[in-house]
């Protein structure tokens, strides 16, 4: 993330939360984020130097001017003007960030080798928020070589209860000590 993206998503948070409009363009924010993830061609068009910056800002405002929230559609023009759209993803996640901080929200990463129910996703949220004290947001991860398990990544820290994690801990132990 550059010190642009900071200063920018920063900034915005900023200026929302004085309107009292972070909960709508965070929404927004995110549903654009993933558009623009989903179709790479429109970040190349808005970047295109031969198409002149009146045209590509039109193109947003086309895009964007009557389903968003307008503070966050000037935001978009005033990075196509300064052609800085490549850092409209670190933007999102700075303002994601504040956005988290200020409602005492955690974001937790949890890794399963195979898909956990709605209940067993209910659950672990339950448990998390009690443990942590915060809302607890889950991103769910798919990753076969954990065997088994859950690995979660919550607050910079790493919970590993999967059977891969274990095995590689016994390994440690019985490297240690042939040693």
């Amino acid at each position: 993330m550059t010190e642009r993206s900071r200063v920018y998503g920063s900034s915005l948070y900023d200026l929302a939360a004085e309107e009292k409009l972070t909960d709508p363009i965070r929404e927004q924010m995110l549903a654009i984020k993933q558009i623009l993830r989903d179709n790479p061609d429109y970040i190349r068009l808005l970047a295109e130097p031969s198409i002149k910056k009146a045209e590509r800002i039109g193109l947003i405002d086309a895009a964007f001017g009557s389903s968003c929230e307008k503070y966050l559609v000037s935001f978009l023009k005033l990075l196509c003007e300064r052609d800085l759209l490549g850092e409209y993803e670190g933007c999102c996640d700075i303002f994601t960030k504040r956005y988290n901080e200020d409602h005492n929200i955690s974001e937790a990463v949890v890794t399963s080798a195979v898909a956990l129910s709605d209940s067993q996703l209910k659950a672990l949220t339950a448990k998390l928020e009690s443990m942590s004290g915060k809302k607890i947001t889950l991103t769910t991860k798919i990753d076969p070589k954990v065997l088994a398990g859950l690995k979660v990544e919550l607050d910079g820290k790493q919970l590993d209860g999967t059977v891969s994690g274990r095995l590689s801990g016994i390994k440690r132990k019985l490297d240690e000590v042939m040693i």
